[in-house]
Formats: C-alpha cells, sequence, structure tokens
C-alpha cells in the first residue's frame, strides 16, 4: 500500500512538472512571435507580462525540485511506531500518508490523503503513536494504525 502511495505521489509530481514546462515552451514561443511583431507601449507590456509568467513558472518548477526532494527522502521500508515522513496513518476520521500535498489516493480498501508535513494535521501527528488522541478542527480523532 505505501509503495501504491508514492507511486501516486511520484505520478502527481511528474505530471504537475510535464504541465508546467509545457507551459514554460508555450511563453517562449508567445514571447518569439512577440518580438517579431509590433512595436511601441502595447509590445513592451505584453513582453513584460510574459516575462512576469515565466518568472511565476520558474519559482513553480523550483517548488517542484523541493518536493522530489522530499520524494527522496521517504523511506518505505524504514517502519517506526512513532509518526514520521513516510509514515502512513490511519486515524478515527481518515487516512493520511505524510509525504507531500498530492490529493487523495483512492483504492478498494479507501481513501488515503495524501499530505505535507506541513500540513496542519501533519504537524499534529508527527511523533505520535498508536492510541493516541488529538484535536483537530475541534474533532478528537485516534490514532488507530501507524504504518
Amino acid at each position: 500500500m505505501k509503495k501504491d502511495l508514492l507511486e501516486f505521489c511520484w505520478a502527481y509530481v511528474n505530471q504537475r512538472s510535464e504541465r508546467l514546462k509545457k507551459q514554460s515552451a508555450e511563453l517562449q514561443e508567445s514571447l518569439g512571435s512577440e518580438t517579431k511583431s509590433s512595436a511601441g507601449d502595447k509590445h513592451e507590456t505584453a513582453r513584460a507580462m510574459v516575462q512576469l509568467e515565466q518568472e511565476k513558472l520558474g519559482q513553480q518548477l523550483q517548488e517542484i525540485d523541493a518536493t522530489r526532494s522530499i520524494l527522496h527522502k521517504i523511506n518505505i521500508e524504514r517502519t517506526s511506531h512513532k509518526i514520521r515522513l513516510g509514515s502512513l496513518v490511519r486515524t478515527s476520521m481518515a487516512n493520511y500518508f505524510l509525504a507531500i500535498s498530492a490529493g487523495t489516493f483512492n483504492q478498494n480498501n479507501g481513501m488515503v490523503y495524501c499530505i505535507s508535513a506541513n500540513a496542519p494535521i501533519a504537524k499534529l501527528l508527527l511523533g505520535k503513536e498508536k492510541g493516541e488522541n488529538f484535536i483537530f478542527n475541534g474533532k478528537e480523532q485516534e490514532i488507530l494504525e501507524v504504518d
């Protein structure tokens, strides 16, 4: 199960990276065609807007690299009773995989939320063990299982 979750997270990151690279290529193309077209204020404004978009994409690509480095740190073979990066946690309310924020993983045996260690609920879970309770959004939950 943890192997599937980790693969799901990697697929999420790779798809996001491909999308960003495609957008970057499209912007580069648009910048090239903008250079060939009209001159003047309108031209300069369009170039500036394209460059701003490129900067945003650059930042997002850097975030993707940081996310990849987090995924590289996850060792799903190592077991621990305490919740840490790479833990699969079943609580009385939901199931969580502490890795990166990648949305919901659905499989026959239910849903697992892939969350980053910086997520508010992850901060409550980190370091806790099976049997411990915590309060999230005003609701008390029990940690039923840690893998």
